[in-house]
């Protein structure tokens, strides 16, 4: 990895004790919903953020959300682990995002949207793994804050917004540049930060899910696909879907599935 990427890593500074204390909340057995609201509460942030997630028609819980308690009853434990974490990672890596010809806002937008789609595809197939697919798929493009932040400093970031803006492939755009892919970059940040073995390894084959281990290779396929159907410079476009779809039928998924999720999430973000 290249050598300027590696240190702005290793640079990182630590979570929050909030996004710890989180973690530690959820993964404890014996631990209640009410325990991770009174976590959250701590953080006026993470509350903000958390809020500011329930109250979008992305979710459409159909009424106002205005405390914790009522967000996170909603939205369970994992999800709102998820959207405290990424709303937190975003946070301490604010950085300048146009080389990629988005705003920081419209970033975290597109990721929110690709946690949604994940969502609400994954929730037709499988309730467990449709938990843990959220978190990744919320976090999937955090790589991309250090590749901008690399290409800036290089000075390269009109050439590489150009060719991103038109890229089918973005991911071989960033190795033609940084030698890295976001999801490699992605998976170096959450070994970093001692994320778990398997969710850094469904990030890090998220754009060669043939190669990866057999125990996430549905993780990475899905993560793959999402991506491919929310990319960050044409999220939603004709043929990212088109694109998507025929991924998803080649890796034997129910394609209507898939499309229903995208319809339900299409006429959510027009409301936005």
């Amino acid at each position: 990895m290249k050598s300027s990427i590696i240190n702005s890593i290793k640079s990182l500074p630590p979570l929050p004790k909030t996004v710890i204390d989180m973690q530690r909340v959820c993964n404890d057995p014996n631990s209640s919903i009410q325990d991770l609201v009174k976590t959250v509460e701590t953080d006026p942030m993470i509350v903000a953020n958390l809020l500011k997630a329930a109250n979008s028609p992305l979710y459409s819980f159909r009424r106002e959300i205005n405390n914790v308690g009522q967000a996170v009853s909603l939205f369970g434990m994992s999800m709102t682990r998820s959207i405290g974490i990424g709303n937190s990672v975003r946070k301490l890596l604010n950085v300048d995002m146009e080389p990629y010809g988005v705003s920081s806002e419209h970033f975290a937008e597109i990721s929110s949207m690709q946690a949604a789609l994940m969502h609400a595809w994954y929730m037709k197939i499988d309730r467990a793994k449709a938990d843990k697919l959220f978190l990744a798929a919320f976090l999937q493009e955090t790589g991309k804050i250090i590749i901008a932040s690399d290409v800036i400093q290089e000075d390269l970031a009109t050439n590489f917004k150009a060719d991103v803006t038109t890229a089918i492939d973005i991911a071989s755009v960033e190795r033609s540049y940084v030698q890295e892919t976001t999801a490699s970059v992605t998976a170096a940040i959450f070994t970093h930060w001692n994320f778990d073995k398997d969710f850094v390894e469904m990030i890090e084959f998220s754009d060669t899910p043939d190669q990866a281990p057999e125990e996430v290779k549905e993780f990475s396929t899905a993560l793959h696909i999402i991506k491919t159907i929310v990319p960050i410079n044409d999220p939603f476009g004709e043929h990212g879907i088109a694109f998507g779809l025929k991924k998803a039928e080649a890796a034997g998924y129910d394609v209507t599935k898939l499309q229903a999720a995208i319809d339900s999430i299409l006429e959510k973000t027009r409301a936005i």
